[in-house]
């Protein structure tokens, strides 16, 4: 099976032999086709800053870049592949070349989602989409329907979170090819795994982004963003900007036959027109699914706009299927860790009703002062959409990489709190997510990391170290001196996995635990959570630190959550139903007596019609 996405702009493969090369740089009065290093070739000019030329001779492999007026010679900015990074030539690529065998495959439902976020460069020593794809079969048997790639879009050197992409359509070369990637996919699909990809909307990287040089009009002055000017998503001649992005959304989906983008940021995203760039990139989703496809549309959105996250009265998706809660992480934290630092103040006071708040109803702040923001409102009431809108996890790459030593939430909290808050996370009627080498409590930290050229990489690792400064821990300059330098390599390197801790103490016991609870989850709540609306909740805040939950699930049956944060003993009703999982801290008789120790769980199910 070939797939191919037809695109308006870049290098593709005509019927007739030969390649069509076309760019939208309104910004210029000429441009001239540089192919192979050898033939300067004049691009002709047509309506709305477009040029273009087809290229009998030029074909597949076929190196190339455009040259501007100046001389500036500048990258495809929706290349396929620069094999020489972002400043290099562009390579024409064949995308029905690769051969798919997952002709079948058509996705998962959402509720069985159970995420899994990694990046390519860390996850493994090889650091490629070949080192992901030794791993599929260990995901498939730890119990994930879905990978979570961190975005692979070429950014500038060999090391990048990749939010500093500036070619939205290259795989990275550090990682492979583009048939690298599409193998990886393929390779997924066959083990039932979906694949999601990060995506970057809101900007564009601080080294090799040229759109400024010949296309001015790419972005939007009247908008400010801490990246300068916004994407031009709602001014003057915006239209060749919104196809540019719509483009990349069905890119991936249709030639890389992804299940799902993560738009990042979207908060950061500036756009004044109706309708707005998310809702026009929601109805290419939908052109998608409607070719009897699951596919998925994820948020990241500080703003906890539930606007977007509304279904019809069908329970049809009407934008996002999902959203990341940063707000049930930040209360995680609190309570695991007791830090209140920075935007941990929000939820320092009331941790534990703000946690049943999120899992009840989703966002914590729902039109709240935020102290942390100054008193600004944040957020939209949520209690009415379904579990499923809101993706759950203890930790992912931001929460971890933006701590000064990147230490993880196992390096900050006892086994028995982790414990409690691993079951609380994986047996949600909420979708999980968890951060690579979180299944097996690695030593490894996530730090951030970057590999910019000379003139950035000072101001950007002077600029690492100068934020923390707030810090009182960091207020003394030698203190921040030891906060690693983001462009060595040394610090990527410390963050690279180690497998071989999986099979030693005390790593093995925790992904046994994580086994477990996901076994639990596919066999007692995936299959009962479709069609449960929002689950009709039921809070009862038992003291300042324990909770009693219950949600109804699709099949009627009762799902109830008892928990206990605090450091006494704690009287609750005894358990109803079926006891599915309790913290190895709690018995049989304490369960049935309703007594929960600290820090203890019980999840308990019971069946039939009962209020």
């Amino acid at each position: 099976m070939k797939r191919r996405h037809i695109m308006p702009f870049g290098a593709n493969l005509t019927d007739a032999g030969g390649v069509r090369f076309r760019l939208w740089a309104p910004g210029v009065a000429a441009i001239v086709l540089q192919l192979d290093e050898v033939q300067e070739l004049p691009m002709v000019a047509t309506d709305s800053g477009w040029f273009e030329l087809t290229v009998p001779t030029a074909n597949i492999g076929s190196r190339y870049s455009f040259r501007l007026p100046d001389g500036l010679l500048v990258p495809d900015p929706a290349s396929r592949y620069n094999p020489e990074d972002i400043h290099g030539p562009s390579e024409v690529i064949n995308p029905a070349a690769f051969e798919w065998s997952d002709g079948d495959w058509r996705g998962r439902p959402w509720e069985e989602a159970v995420i899994y976020e990694l990046h390519v460069g860390s996850f493994t020593p090889a650091g490629s989409f070949y080192g992901v794809i030794e791993r599929l079969d260990y995901l498939a048997e730890l119990g994930v329907t879905a990978l979570e790639i961190m975005p692979v879009s070429d950014f500038p050197g060999h090391r990048n979170w990749g939010y500093d992409g500036v070619l939205p359509f290259a795989p990275d070369a550090a990682y492979g090819r583009p048939e690298d990637f599409k193998r990886l996919v393929d390779a997924a699909h066959k083990r039932g795994l979906m694949v999601l990809l990060d995506v970057v909307y809101n900007h564009f990287g601080p080294e090799g982004n040229y759109l400024h040089a010949y296309a001015p009009d790419f972005f939007n002055p009247r908008h400010t963003t801490p990246w300068g000017a916004a994407i031009n998503f709602d001014g003057e001649n915006n239209r060749a900007v919104r196809d540019f992005f719509v483009h990349n959304v069905l890119y991936w989906l249709e030639e890389f036959h992804l299940d799902g983008l993560r738009l990042d940021a979207i908060h950061a995203i500036c756009d004044d027109s109706s309708p707005d760039i998310i809702e026009e990139i929601a109805e290419a989703f939908m052109s998608v699914r409607g070719s009897d496809r699951h596919v998925h549309m994820v948020l990241e959105n500080e703003h906890n706009q539930a606007r977007y996250l509304g279904r019809e009265d069908t329970d049809v998706i009407r934008h996002a299927t999902a959203q990341w809660n940063d707000d049930i992480h930040h209360v995680f934290h609190v309570l695991a860790t007791s830090e209140s630092d920075g935007y941990y103040s929000d939820y320092a006071a009331e941790p534990t009703r703000l946690l049943g708040r999120c899992l009840t109803e989703g966002f914590a702040y729902q039109g709240e002062a935020s102290a942390f923001a100054h008193g600004k409102l944040r957020g939209e009431p949520s209690g009415h959409l379904p579990p499923a809108a809101f993706i759950n996890f203890l930790q992912n790459h931001d929460q971890i990489g933006n701590r000064a030593f990147g230490e993880r939430l196992s390096h900050l909290a006892s086994p028995v709190v982790m414990e409690a808050v691993t079951a609380i996370l994986l047996l949600s009627p909420q979708p999980p997510l968890l951060f690579m080498g979180e299944e097996f409590a690695t030593t490894q930290p996530f730090l951030f990391f970057c590999d910019f050229g000379p003139e950035l990489a000072q101001a950007v690792t002077e600029g690492r170290r100068r934020e923390f400064s707030r810090f009182a821990r960091f207020s003394d300059p030698a203190a921040r001196e030891r906060i690693p330098d983001p462009n060595a390599e040394a610090t990527f390197n410390a963050c690279v996995l180690d497998w071989a801790a999986i099979d030693n103490a005390p790593h093995l016991a925790v992904l046994e635990l994580h086994r477990a609870l996901l076994s639990l989850r596919r066999q007692w709540i995936t299959p009962r959570l479709a069609g449960m609306g929002n689950g009709d909740p039921k809070m009862n805040q038992l003291s300042m630190r324990a909770l009693n939950l219950r949600w109804r699930l699709g099949d009627g049956s009762l799902l109830t959550l008892a928990a206990n944060f605090g450091e006494d003993v704690v009287e609750m009703a005894p358990t109803v139903g079926s006891l599915i999982f309790a913290t190895s801290n709690l018995d049989n008789v304490m369960t049935k007596a309703g007594q929960m120790p600290p820090w203890s769980v019980a999840w308990s199910l019971q069946s039939g019609d009962h209020s």
